[in-house]
């Protein structure tokens, strides 16, 4: 029985019949037997909930710079002083806007929005190994799997679009940065460009489908979610098939608008120079990742009302080469990021979007002359900046040591960051919680977060 369900679903030549997309999914079709189950809270959906506290923020753009920027030679300036050279930053700054904030000479697009920015010098995390810190930021655990956090403001939120997942993972490499988990895996994020695929052809799969008139498409999703809904009704409680269900009726609705936001080609060409799309620079460990097409992809979802967005650009894991890899990668996010920037702000968006960037740590700094270009890892002082989404401007807070060697004041640790982002969108750091194997869950962890207020205008 099984088996040929399955079969029939994997064959059936609707477009989006047994769509691999179990984060896209929406408020449940059957809201009155929903609404009498003992789940019931867990079958909402991603209907849109009213966030319980004060919002700043209406949706999360994050902008993850995987491998570890590094920040003495980025936001963190760290002058010589004494008579002896010491590791610090071995790029100029410059002060800019009406805020003189430091800024290195690899971004200066970006510094033009100095008065955008709330530079956080004060973050440090567990460890430096990658793969355990990546995890970490995304999920707050650095082993076990968990709920990233994009899953956990869509458990808390849902999506302000019914007809787009409330999740999106740009060129995305590692499932569990937008898993959800032990979450219901109508949270989970949907990844557009994995793998290093070519942005450009990237979508969403299984979405577009042209076979068939859609009078004809809905009578036969209708035929397929019958029997999926009475095969549900002798299993109650599996929160998979009511997944594949909603998804599949997700699947149908995104057919009229998933395929148009990602056709760029409505935008004027300056817009399109603006955010660098389509220039893709390969030197070193900096990767063509088409980082402006994401960019502006993230506005797009952004302003049709997607949640959360993230946007990935690898290879800042610099150990040799330094001052060449770091000029790169800089100048292959500069520009997009900038356009980002200024768009949200042109459209009236910056105030309710939050823009994050960082990495899962930092690195070291460099002694200047000393005929050395290589940097490790430093997970115990490093950068992230926001913007937006109710955060101050033209603002640093806290500081690491003169080395830039670990965070000494105004310190900020991933469960922190964690339950400011939560808070800045309403939703309580520390009471989110879900019931998973005897106790009840959440991002912080059991220790908890600090929701860093001295962040918020």
């Amino acid at each position: 029985m099984n088996y040929s369900r399955r079969t029939m679903l994997q064959s059936a030549s609707c477009g989006f019949g047994y769509l691999a997309l179990q984060g896209l999914c929406a408020q449940t079709s059957h809201a009155e037997s929903a609404a009498n189950s003992p789940d019931a809270e867990l079958k909402r959906g991603l209907a849109q909930q009213a966030p319980s506290l004060k919002a700043t923020a209406k949706r999360v753009i994050f902008l993850c710079m995987s491998g570890g920027p590094a920040q003495l030679d980025t936001f963190d300036y760290k002058p010589q002083v004494g008579k002896k050279k010491h590791p610090g930053s071995v790029f100029r700054f410059r002060r800019h806007g009406d805020c003189g904030m430091p800024i290195s000479e690899l971004l200066p697009e970006t510094a033009r929005h100095a008065d955008k920015l709330c530079v956080v010098n004060g973050m440090h995390a567990d460890t430096g190994i990658h793969a355990q810190s990546f995890l970490q930021l995304h999920t707050g655990e650095r082993l076990r799997k968990r709920p990233s956090l994009g899953a956990w403001i869509n458990y808390g939120l849902g999506t302000e679009n019914q007809n787009l997942p409330g999740f999106i993972s740009l060129n995305t490499s590692k499932s569990s940065i937008y898993s959800s988990a032990f979450l219901p895996s109508i949270y989970n994020g949907t990844p557009i460009g994995v793998n290093g695929e070519n942005m450009s052809a990237a979508t969403i799969n299984n979405v577009a489908s042209n076979h068939l008139p859609g009078s004809s498409k809905r009578r036969q999703l209708d035929f397929v979610q019958s029997m999926n809904r009475r095969h549900l009704d002798r299993r109650p409680g599996d929160d998979k098939l009511e997944s594949v269900i909603q998804s599949m009726e997700l699947g149908y609705r995104m057919q009229a608008s998933a395929p148009d936001l990602l056709d760029l080609s409505g935008e004027t060409q300056a817009t399109l120079d603006a955010y660098r799309v389509g220039k893709k620079l390969s030197i070193g460990t900096c990767r063509p990742t088409d980082f402006g097409r994401q960019c502006l992809l993230a506005r797009r979802f952004a302003e049709a009302g997607v949640r959360f967005i993230e946007v990935n650009h690898g290879g800042w894991d610099q150990h040799k080469n330094h001052r060449r890899d770091l000029a790169a990668n800089c100048e292959t996010i500069d520009a997009p990021i900038a356009a980002l920037l200024e768009d949200l702000q042109q459209r009236g968006l910056l105030e309710d979007t939050l823009l994050v960037w960082g990495g899962e740590f930092g690195r070291p700094g460099l002694t200047p002359d000393d005929g050395k270009d290589e940097t490790g890892h430093n997970a115990n002082g490093f950068t992230f900046w926001l913007a937006g989404g109710g955060m101050k401007r033209g603002h640093v807070h806290g500081r690491t040591d003169e080395l830039g060697r670990r965070a000494v004041d105004g310190k900020v640790h991933f469960r922190d960051l964690h339950a400011t982002i939560l808070h800045a969108l309403g939703l309580p750091a520390n009471d989110l919680t879900f019931w998973h194997q005897g106790r009840d869950h959440r991002l912080t962890g059991p220790d908890g977060g600090q929701v860093v207020k001295g962040l918020f205008v």
